[in-house]
């Protein structure tokens, strides 16, 4: 059973993955499953949101692949050395570091709390300066070095002169040449000399024509300039390893904080990927509970397009736990149900919703069967396979499951496939969960109305155009509407007559009415197995609670690098309080902070702080204020 696949969960994840960057983000798309913790699930609703916000204000942000960087840093690690290429690689990613740490601190002006993970990117200026200066266009430039500088000039006059000496010994010898221009070949400066006057010219035959009339001779003046030229390129060789091997250590000492900003971009590449998603989609957030209760106000289904969907008006759980929803065929039964199972899976896995409102229960499981299920390789039939399905839902569900069942009891004899339509209904309500199951049976839509915690909905159908307006009116039975329909595709009314009198007797035939047969019952069902449980919130800290935890002068621990700092100012009410680290003041979530060493048993009662976290210039201003008239003012720090 692939829930994913059934209710189209899996397309809405190749539309999202399309909008990450990196191979991380793209497989923790793929992988991404419901969250079952409510504390958790809150956090990356949260997240989606934030990045919403921040993409409407600051634009897309400055994300970069990094997938190649991991190899390479593993490689530097190793102690191989890296080619200008893999240096180049390097600086990219810290260049996009660098474009990444602006576009987060500019999310700062609007307390954009994702913004705040700007203090986890580290540029390393230092290692991209120097990658910039010392590489470029893929290779080590001439200017990286001194050394290299004028070995490359010396390259290049050496090669002047052995083309300057060949070209005088063929202006000499201009007879015994058969061309006026000088080759290489071989890596050697060659002269193009008469097969006749090969000893003409004092060298070394290096290579000959393809008829064998014409010698390439490199001349003996030549070859001196060519073993000078080897002895440069050796040089050359060993100053380019020394450059490419010193900046590859200088890769390999970041490695820390070069992984570090891998992670990190990894991670806000799978964030910005849910707001981006949510911004093409014109999702919204839903509200999370877990009383099980799903409201959805002028729903949609997010893969349809958004001019010709009729909202969905939606809600279950108040009233009853289970809806059963008739009416016709192409009247937008199968689009409902999948539309609320859809909505429920994607707020679940912590995505916003194509809703204007959304009031959503968390659930350990979605289980459903729509369509046939046909399998000719294990010789299953239609019925055989609905049956099979049916099974394993009924032994997975319970109280925190949600279901949805598409045209119950199909795929055999009317009669029989009510009565297993009924029994799996009584099943369904017996173990707990939420369901939606649509039917055309109306034994079945009689069986939901007179039972406790079941109620009919139906799609509505208009019968002055004979076409159906996919609204649903919960709390009513509807009708299939199948005659209607057949008229309209053009079926001759001698069979629609056939059909009534068939399905409802002669009289039908001259008032084209439809009457409801007596309902039936069967009992069925299977074992339930053990399911997740969900993890629900804990009334536990608030921001008030934090802000008596963490007071003014606390020494506390900074993670994830372990680092001591002085608290200067305590939790705000959105849980980020600022400490006091060498050199630097710095906000940080509360949840990043543990406390080390409590104010009390630091400093004296009424100790004045201003002389740990002010300037001596501010204390002085302050001073002076206190005595007497001055012009001073107090500076304050900037983070």
């Amino acid at each position: 059973m692939n829930t994913e696949k059934q209710i189209e969960f899996d397309r809405i994840k190749e539309i999202w993955s399309e909008l990450a960057v990196t191979g991380k983000a793209k497989e923790c798309i793929r992988e991404t499953g419901i969250c079952l913790s409510e504390r958790e699930l809150g956090k990356q609703l949260r997240d989606t949101t934030y990045s919403r916000d921040m993409i409407g204000k600051l634009g897309t942000p400055p994300l970069q692949n990094v997938d190649e960087i991991r190899e390479i840093m593993m490689a530097a690690g190793k102690g191989d050395c890296l080619t200008p290429h893999q240096l180049e690689q390097v600086e990219r990613v810290l260049a996009a570091v660098r474009r990444l740490k602006d576009y987060l601190k500019r999310g700062k002006m609007y307390e954009n709390p994702l913004a705040y993970y700007e203090e986890n990117l580290d540029a390393v200026e230092d290692l991209r300066e120097e990658i910039g200066r010392q590489i470029r266009g893929g290779e080590v430039d001439d200017h990286a070095s001194r050394e290299l500088l004028q070995i490359r000039a010396k390259i290049i006059r050496c090669e002047e002169q052995m083309k300057q000496k060949a070209e005088q010994i063929m202006r000499a010898e201009k007879a015994c040449m058969a061309d006026q221009y000088c080759t290489f070949r071989n890596g050697r400066m060659c002269v193009p000399v008469k097969k006749e006057y090969k000893f003409r010219i004092s060298g070394s035959v290096i290579d000959k024509s393809s008829t064998g009339s014409t010698l390439f001779i490199e001349p003996a003046g030549v070859a001196r300039y060519y073993e000078e030229l080897q002895q440069l390129r050796i040089s050359e060789e060993n100053e380019v390893y020394r450059i490419l091997y010193t900046l590859t250590a200088m890769v390999a000492t970041a490695a820390e904080a070069m992984n570090g900003n891998i992670t990190m971009i990894e991670k806000l590449d799978f964030i910005f990927s849910k707001g981006k998603l949510s911004i093409d989609m014109g999702a919204a957030e839903p509200t999370i509970n877990t009383e099980r209760r799903i409201v959805l106000k002028n729903a949609r289904h997010p893969l349809m397009d958004r001019e010709v969907n009729v909202p969905l008006q939606f809600a279950i759980g108040e009233q009853a736990r289970g809806i059963v929803i008739t009416g016709p065929n192409t009247g937008g039964k199968t689009v409902a149900i999948k539309t609320v199972m859809l909505s429920c899976m994607m707020a679940q896995c912590g995505l916003h919703v194509t809703c204007e409102e959304a009031d959503i229960c968390m659930n350990n499981a979605y289980l459903c069967d729509i369509g046939d299920g046909q399998n000719l390789a294990e010789n299953l039939s239609t019925f055989s396979a609905h049956i099979r399905t049916v099974l394993e839902v009924l032994r997975e569900a319970n109280e925190e499951s949600f279901v949805i069942m598409d045209e119950l009891g199909s795929g055999t004899d009317p009669a029989e496939g009510m009565g297993i339509a009924i029994a799996i209904l009584e099943q369904l309500r017996k173990s707990g969960a939420l369901f939606l199951v649509t039917t055309h049976y109306p034994e079945v839509k009689e069986y939901a109305g007179r039972t406790p915690d079941m109620c009919n909905a139906r799609m509505t159908f208009d019968k002055e155009t004979l076409s159906p307006t996919y609204k649903m009116v919960i709390g009513e039975a509807g009708e299939s509407c199948a005659f209607y329909i057949a008229d309209r595709l053009g079926m001759p009314q001698e069979m629609l007559r056939t059909a009534v009198a068939a399905a409802y007797g002669e009289e039908a035939v001259h008032t084209y009415r439809f009457r409801s047969q007596e309902p039936g019952q069967k009992e069925s069902g299977g074992r339930r197995t053990g399911a997740a449980k969900i993890t629900k919130n804990r009334q536990g800290k608030r921001a008030a609670d934090l802000s008596r935890i963490y007071k003014r002068g606390d020494s506390v621990m900074v993670y994830p690098d372990r680092k001591i700092g002085i608290v200067c100012e305590p939790v705000n009410e959105k849980g980020v309080l600022r400490v006091q680290m060498p050199g630097k003041k710095i906000w940080i979530n509360h949840k990043r902070v543990k406390l080390h060493v409590a104010a009390d048993e630091l400093y004296p009662e009424d100790y004045d702080f201003s002389i740990v976290f002010d300037s001596v210039a501010n204390r002085k201003i302050r001073h002076d204020m206190d005595r007497k008239y001055t012009k001073e003012t107090v500076r304050y720090e900037e983070s």
